[in-house]
């Protein structure tokens, strides 16, 4: 196949987050259970499987182009001395990924790939869901802390 330079582009600064996001889940999961924080833990670590899937999504879409998958250098994990901290680089985190899903989804529309504007936009649903659940969780923390 012969797919847009650009739009492979977009699928592997995508899968790039992904993967860092898994890595940060994953190791901010072990340290809240390290701090006795089990349900957090229990909740990162399904951030990371569901970060995972995204990262797994893109992939196949890039087989299925021909090309091999080719995430960059991941972004270290942002960890944060304590439960707010944490939260506030998940928030980041999840606005850095929305970010990148709206513009390859401009990118998708700019040259009417209806297929790709479909994976980053199920994938950009799934973020904001995301940031809604940090959003959440932040708030409460404040309103009972």
């Amino acid at each position: 196949m012969n797919a847009n330079p650009q739009t492979l582009g977009w699928l592997n600064r995508a899968l790039s987050h992904e993967l860092s996001a898994v890595q940060q889940y994953q190791a901010q999961s072990v340290l809240a259970k390290l701090w006795g924080e089990t349900s957090l833990a229990n909740y990162l670590k399904q951030e990371a499987v569901g970060e995972l899937v995204h990262a797994e999504m893109l992939m196949e879409q890039l087989i299925m182009l021909g090309v091999a998958p080719n995430a960059s250098a991941l972004a270290p994990a942002r960890l944060g001395r304590t439960v707010d901290q944490l939260l506030l680089a998940n928030r980041q985190l999840e606005w850095e990924a929305i970010h990148i899903y709206q513009e390859a989804v401009l990118h998708a529309n700019r040259v009417r790939d209806t297929g790709f504007a479909a994976l980053m936009n199920s994938i950009l649903d799934d973020e904001r869901v995301h940031l809604t659940e940090l959003e959440r969780m932040i708030s409460e923390r404040n309103n009972h802390g």
